[in-house]
């Protein structure tokens, strides 16, 4: 194994709108151990389960288990939020010619396409219960149905599924199936947040200036020690996506090559809360970080005592700055916010903020947070919560 293996998409560079981690560095410890544990598992056939917050490279371990397996067929990655509940069960078994309305010719299924490689189930969480079953049925029975047919296709699938909620409270609340959550976790894979390796943020933020810095036509581009400093105090609650835009956007306005922490632009959630740095740090340390990431420490010391009030402060001091799309900047901190306090979870994060999950679903693709294809607002969606009720309802929470 080599020394700080580096996990990429085969064509990252043309995924620059995607919100999925395009890189993953195995240099802290625990992200070392973690690559030893998922060597292991891909010399498998066991199915695996991958857990862990959006952005951190989910989909990068599964295509690494598919490359250890030795599996010759290929690698097939399906988002099971991307899809209707009418569509998806389609999809992935695949209809004969006339199974409904619409269906004018046979067409084979995501389960067939990856024969002989590897499925990947990306958001396996939002699965409707109805497919659960079928899923279920599947991987005891190793063949699949096509709608209209009653005619089994055998497999060779190995399935490694991904979520970003904690499966074992979806099955406590009935929306998830124990028996297929128990099929599932054979071997399962809990990916940390970025906030927890920290001695991944260094090298992969040296990774990405290689990848912009050629792009910009810039030479010898460098973090200086504050701009470390920095980047390993931020919370980073977008995980290795947040670094990868933050050291693309330092890049742009930076000077003569020197990324210095006031080029950093982290997300503005942050300065209302977000994760304390693991490792303590002193005052000489806090002298060196930007007033975004002081804010943090500050906050999570136990001082806030009067979240709405210290909101308002916040916001009255932010709106004498004047910025541009105010509106809009306010509510990306908000669904931002809100989306990483309930751990990327559509239906608590709908809940949290008083909307239905359609709308939810808008303003995360508004924001970044979700790909475009992830479906649109349903017609008659009752109307969203004031803005001013759900940032109080979020400060109090949060």
């Amino acid at each position: 194994m080599s020394a700080n293996p580096l996990l990429t998409f085969p064509q990252s560079a043309s995924m620059a709108l995607s919100i999925r981690a395009k890189a993953l560095l195995f240099h802290d410890p625990r992200s070392v151990a973690l690559l030893e544990e998922i060597e292991r598992i891909a010399q498998t056939e066991a199915t695996v389960l991958i857990v862990g917050e959006t952005g951190t490279g989910k989909e990068l371990v599964a295509r690494h288990i598919h490359t250890r397996s030795g599996r010759s067929g290929p690698f097939v990655a399906v988002n099971c939020g991307a899809f209707s509940e009418t569509l998806i069960d389609a999809e992935l078994f695949g209809h004969e010619s006339g199974a409904f309305t619409g269906a004018s010719q046979a067409r084979a299924g995501w389960f067939e396409a990856a024969n002989g490689g590897t499925l990947f189930l990306d958001e396996i969480g939002d699965l409707p219960l109805a497919l659960q079953v079928k899923l279920l049925r599947v991987l005891q029975e190793r063949q699949v149905v096509r709608l209209g047919s009653r005619r089994a296709i055998r497999l060779d699938v190995r399935l490694v599924a991904a979520t970003n909620i904690e499966l074992h409270e979806a099955v406590q609340a009935q929306h998830f199936r124990a028996d297929l959550y128990y099929r599932l976790s054979v071997a399962s894979v809990n990916l940390p947040p970025l906030r927890e390796r920290r001695g991944d943020i260094i090298p992969l933020a040296r990774h990405f200036i290689g990848v912009y810095a050629g792009k910009l036509a810039m030479v010898d581009a460098r973090l200086s020690d504050d701009a470390q400093q920095a980047l390993l105090h931020y919370a980073w609650p977008g995980n290795i996506r947040e670094l990868e835009n933050v050291i693309h956007y330092a890049l742009i306005i930076c000077r003569e090559g020197l990324l210095r922490a006031t080029d950093f632009r982290f997300s503005p959630l942050a300065m209302f809360g977000g994760e304390r740095p693991s490792a303590p740090h002193d005052a000489s340390e806090h002298a060196s970080l930007p007033s975004a990431t002081l804010a943090v420490s500050t906050a999570a010391g136990g001082a806030l005592v009067d979240p709405i009030a210290a909101l308002g402060r916040a916001m009255g001091d932010f709106v004498e700055t004047n910025p541009p799309d105010l509106f809009m900047q306010v509510e990306s901190l908000l669904v931002h916010r809100a989306f990483a306090h309930c751990r990327n979870n559509q239906v608590r994060t709908a809940r949290l903020l008083g909307i239905t999950r359609n709308t939810l679903r808008t303003l995360l693709k508004r924001h970044g947070l979700l790909a475009e294809s992830a479906g649109v607002e349903a017609p008659g969606d009752a109307p969203a919560r004031a803005a001013p009720e759900a940032l109080a309802e979020l400060a109090a929470t949060g």
